[in-house]
C-alpha cells in the first residue's frame, strides 16, 4: 500500500500525469466554491427563517445568522469536499490509469473496458449503498459517545472512496464481476487507501491532490498483486 502511494506521488512530474492532476485540481476548486456558495445561501436563508419564526428577531440578529451560516458552511463544505473531488477525479480515471500503465506496466495490452451500462449500474448501486450507510452513521453521531459516530462515518467514507475508485479502474480491463472479485481480494489494502484519501481530504492543499493520487494508487493496487486468474483478466501475465 505504501509503495503504491509513493509511486503515485513520484509520478507527479510526468507531463501526462501532471496534466490530468492539474485539470482535476482546477475542477475540484471550482466545485468547492460552487458547493460553498450553495450551502451558504441555503443555511443563511434557513437560519434567518428560523429566527423570524421562533424568535421574531430576524432583523437585529441577522449577524448571528451570518456567523452560524459561515461556520456551518465551512464545516459542511469540508465534509462534502471529499466525495465531490473524488467524483471529479473519477472523470480522469482513464488519463491517470493510462499514464501509470505506460510508465510502470508497459507490457499490458490495450485496455478493453467493461460495457458502459455495467459501469453505470455499479456507480448507481454504490451511491445508493453509501447514502444508506452514511445516513446510519450520521444518526450515530447524535448518540453518545459521539466518537463512535465519527469513527463509523470515517469507515463508511473509507470504504466508499476506496471501492469507488478501485472498481472503475479495474473495469477498464475486465467485466464488473471480475472487477468485484479483484476488489474483494484486495479489500483491506483498498479500504486503507480510501481511508488515507479521506484523511487527506481534511488537509488544505493536499485535499486537492488526494483523490487523483488515489486513482493512481488503485492502478498499482490492481496490477501489483492478486490472484492469477484476476491478474490474467487484467492483462498482466
Amino acid at each position: 500500500m505504501i509503495d503504491a502511494v509513493l509511486r503515485s506521488i513520484g509520478q507527479l512530474p510526468d507531463p501526462a500525469f501532471f496534466g490530468a492532476v492539474l485539470r482535476s485540481v482546477v475542477w475540484s476548486l471550482i466545485g468547492f466554491f460552487v458547493l460553498a456558495i450553495l450551502v451558504a445561501i441555503g443555511l443563511h436563508a434557513g437560519i434567518e427563517a428560523w429566527l423570524a419564526a421562533y424568535l421574531n428577531r430576524a432583523d437585529d440578529l441577522g449577524w448571528l445568522a451570518a456567523l452560524f451560516g459561515a461556520v456551518a458552511t465551512m464545516t459542511m463544505s469540508v465534509w462534502l469536499f471529499v466525495p465531490v473531488s473524488t467524483a471529479i477525479a473519477s472523470l480522469f480515471t482513464d488519463r491517470i490509469a493510462n499514464a501509470v500503465e505506460r510508465r510502470y506496466y508497459p507490457h499490458l495490452p490495450y485496455a478493453e473496458p467493461a460495457p458502459l451500462i455495467s459501469q453505470l449500474a455499479d456507480a448507481v448501486g454504490l451511491g445508493l449503498r453509501v447514502l444508506i450507510l452514511q445516513a446510519i452513521a450520521g444518526l450515530t453521531l447524535l448518540i453518545p459517545p459521539h466518537a463512535t459516530g465519527v469513527f463509523l462515518s470515517w469507515v463508511v467514507a473509507s470504504w466508499a472512496v476506496g471501492r469507488g475508485l478501485f472498481v472503475p479502474v479495474a473495469m477498464r480491463r475486465m467485466d464488473r464481476v471480475m472487477a468485484v472479485v479483484a476488489y474483494r481480494q484486495r479489500r483491506t489494502e483498498v479500504v486503507l487507501l480510501g481511508g488515507l484519501i479521506v484523511a487527506a481530504g481534511f488537509v488544505p492543499v493536499l485535499n486537492l491532490f488526494a483523490p487523483i493520487l488515489g486513482v493512481a494508487a488503485m492502478v498499482h493496487a490492481l496490477h501489483g498483486t492478486g490472484n492469477p486468474r484476476v491478474v490474467a483478466a487484467s492483462g498482466v501475465v
